[in-house]
């Protein structure tokens, strides 16, 4: 090869790896543009959106929905701590039985380990349905009325389980477990000191998953929240305020004419969009400190010669 030849890492060719890029840069794009365009709504007045509808470009912009939204509504500030609080202590504990788990299966030394993965693949085409699950959770495990309803229901996932437990017997060679073994290590010391470091892209992704399971969901809170709204999470909460908006903008002509006025100063359609931002916002922040993770995590663990 002539000394003026450019090295190429890959055998892609110019003109396809050219058309690779505008794809990418396309599906990007068509991820961003919707989120953008929420943003922009959110700042839009709630007369340009009655006049043209939703635009790039509105006809006035105003910081009334937000200021509405933080002074007439307390509890959005409540409810996000809520979801962050939640958030946090789900992906913490779910994540560490995860790994658990996973190990155990990883394990082929493991004694019940083909009882164990069969039980945890057949909860994930059988459940035991809402109705005994809802009893279960509030009369035996008092699950009602406290953080604990809102966390313990989705701590264990099967689907990450099964994930996890790939991801070890593709990435975490079983020489090291036993070297581990014979220099004295424990199944503790062997999993947090030798598994988990080469791990670290597998964990890193249950995470995330975690997160954004714990982060969008509602349902728990509906089932279990009823009274303590001091317990609510944020996406409760913009369920909660949307009914409220739709209810009062259809009996606004029934309901009289302070009714009547309050619709119209309520901010509906921009509302949501603010609530939309204040949800999506902190967990598109999470991407990057994830992503941090599994890029590190792929050098990390390396096996030396």
């Amino acid at each position: 090869m002539s000394k003026h030849t450019k090295f190429r890492g890959n055998s892609i060719a110019p003109g396809t790896e050219a058309v690779f890029h505008v794809i990418l840069a396309v599906f990007s794009l068509c991820c961003i543009i919707p989120f953008i365009f929420v943003i922009i709504i959110s700042f839009s007045s709630e007369e340009s959106i009655r006049t043209i509808g939703y635009s790039f470009i509105p006809q006035s912009w105003t910081l009334d929905n937000y200021r509405y939204a933080f002074s007439k509504l307390p509890q959005i500030w409540r409810s996000l701590y809520n979801s962050v609080l939640i958030t946090v202590l789900g992906t913490l504990i779910g994540t560490f039985i995860c790994a658990l788990y996973a190990y155990a299966l990883y394990r082929p030394d493991f004694k019940f380990r083909k009882f164990f993965t069969f039980f945890s693949f057949f909860t994930m085409i059988f459940s035991g349905g809402l109705v005994p699950t809802y009893v279960i959770s509030k009369q035996f495990l008092g699950l009602n009325e406290n953080y604990a309803a809102l966390i313990v229901p989705l701590l264990v996932s099967p689907f990450n389980i099964i994930i996890m437990r790939t991801f070890f017997m593709t990435s975490v060679p079983l020489e090291l477990v036993e070297a581990a073994r014979i220099d004295g290590a424990g199944e503790y010391a062997t999993l947090f000191r030798i598994v988990a470091p080469i791990a670290k892209p597998g964990i890193a992704t249950i995470a995330l998953l975690n997160a954004l399971a714990y982060w969008n969901d509602w349902f728990q809170s509906l089932l279990y929240i009823h009274t303590n709204k001091k317990l609510q999470p944020l996406q409760a909460l913009l369920m909660e305020l949307q009914k409220n908006s739709e209810y009062l903008n259809r009996m606004a002509g029934q309901l009289g004419a302070a009714a009547t006025m309050e619709a119209a100063k309520m901010p509906s359609q921009s509302l949501r969009m603010v609530l939309v931002v204040m949800i999506v916002l902190p967990i598109a922040c999470a991407y990057p400190f994830f992503q941090r993770y599994i890029v590190a995590g792929l050098t990390v663990g390396s096996v030396k010669g």
